[in-house]
């Protein structure tokens, strides 16, 4: 069985629809979505968005289930203008050594870059604080949660592949604060301040649907990307 992970139902909504014979149940008190893709036997997990959630969702799934593989998939922001909109970033620091040259193979087609990803403990929206962090760790874009997904993967020698695609960039970033977006205590998007918000800043508006937009493309974008992984790891 291969394990793909996402923050968010946002993510995984079209990879879903695309198993097979799929079934909800939980597992180690998760929530997971069971089917099969190109041979493969898939459960996809939501590990929510940060540390906290995330050591706590996957260390229980883990703790029931050992799967063959894992792929951290999911929505990452740029640090630098070597990513834009809707790129996909194959961490290279991130992905086992055994899985990057049949990973690179495979999303060969859908241009993948290779590169190096960074997890925060906060969202990092600034253009001056992503400048900060590509300078102190190298990486090309930064989310909440590979860095630990990856160590619970390695306590259990659990093979990693982690694909990104890129939502927001220095030149291009979120469209209101984003504690105004995400609910990171509560896990969850709140209508209550986002209306509040667009009622003080309707300028914001046409920058929220252009977001809206980009999340719905990045999300096609990660899917066709995920198929051809699945694919391409049934032939390698």
């Amino acid at each position: 069985m291969i394990a793909v992970t996402f923050a968010l139902p946002v993510e995984s909504s079209e990879l879903v629809r695309l198993l097979q014979k799929q079934r909800r149940e939980k597992q180690g008190g998760v929530e997971v979505v069971r089917g099969a893709l190109h041979g493969h036997a898939v459960a996809v997990l939501h590990t929510g968005v940060g540390e906290k959630a995330t050591r706590t969702r996957l260390g229980s799934f883990l703790g029931a289930a050992q799967p063959s593989a894992l792929i951290s998939a999911g929505f990452a922001g740029a640090l630098n203008d070597s990513l834009g909109i809707g790129d996909l970033l194959l961490a290279d620091n991130r992905t086992a050594p055994t899985l990057l040259p049949p990973a690179q193979r495979a999303l060969a087609p859908d241009g993948v870059k290779v590169g190096a990803l960074t997890t925060a403990h906060d969202v990092i929206d600034s253009s001056a604080k992503r400048q900060k962090l590509a300078e102190d760790t190298g990486a090309a874009a930064v989310d909440m949660e590979t860095e630990f997904i990856e160590e619970l993967c390695a306590n259990l020698v659990i093979p990693m592949v982690s694909l990104r695609a890129i939502t927001d960039t220095p030149h291009v970033p979120f469209p209101a604060p984003p504690q105004v977006l995400f609910n990171v205590e509560r896990q969850r998007s709140e209508f209550g301040p986002l209306f509040r918000y667009l009622l003080f800043h309707p300028a914001a508006m046409p920058k929220f649907i252009s977001f809206a937009r980009n999340i719905a493309r990045c999300r096609s974008i990660l899917t066709s990307a995920l198929d051809l992984l699945l694919r391409g790891l049934s032939s390698s």
